[in-house]
């Protein structure tokens, strides 16, 4: 098995943010200024088999995070997302929650918001092309 990033970082201590149970630090890819992974200290791919102290303590480290965010970077608003799976588009095999700054202006129409993982669902303002049903 090969190792895992997240658990290289948090045993190598880099990290900007932590509690007992997690750590935070930047995205290595970030989609935005700010862009931010929360993790658990503990190995474990799924989020939802943490135990319930363990989320609790990634959500406290969440609330953290956002409040200097906001101090540091000033965004207009965020995304919270967590992929649990490849066919949710995990791609690293530890839990972790993305907290994502916004910013106005940073795409032409911000409506739906996470909903954009699955494109075609996603404008669900918009009338249905009339053809589609026919």
């Amino acid at each position: 098995m090969a190792p895992c990033v997240f658990c290289n970082r948090i045993e190598a201590g880099d990290y900007h943010w932590s509690n007992n149970d997690a750590v935070a630090f930047s995205d290595s890819f970030p989609i935005s200024t700010g862009h931010t992974l929360v993790i658990p200290r503990q190995h474990e791919p799924d989020f939802f088999d943490l135990d319930p102290d363990t989320r609790a303590a990634m959500w406290v480290l969440v609330d953290e995070v956002r409040l200097n965010l906001i101090a540091r970077f000033s965004p207009d608003g965020f995304n919270i997302g967590v992929n649990i799976g490849t066919s949710a588009g995990q791609t690293v095999g530890h839990a972790h929650i993305h907290l994502i700054p916004r910013y106005a202006g940073d795409v032409t129409d911000p409506r739906g918001g996470v909903r954009w993982v699955i494109a075609e669902q996603a404008p669900y303002w918009s009338p249905p092309d009339s053809d589609a049903h026919d």
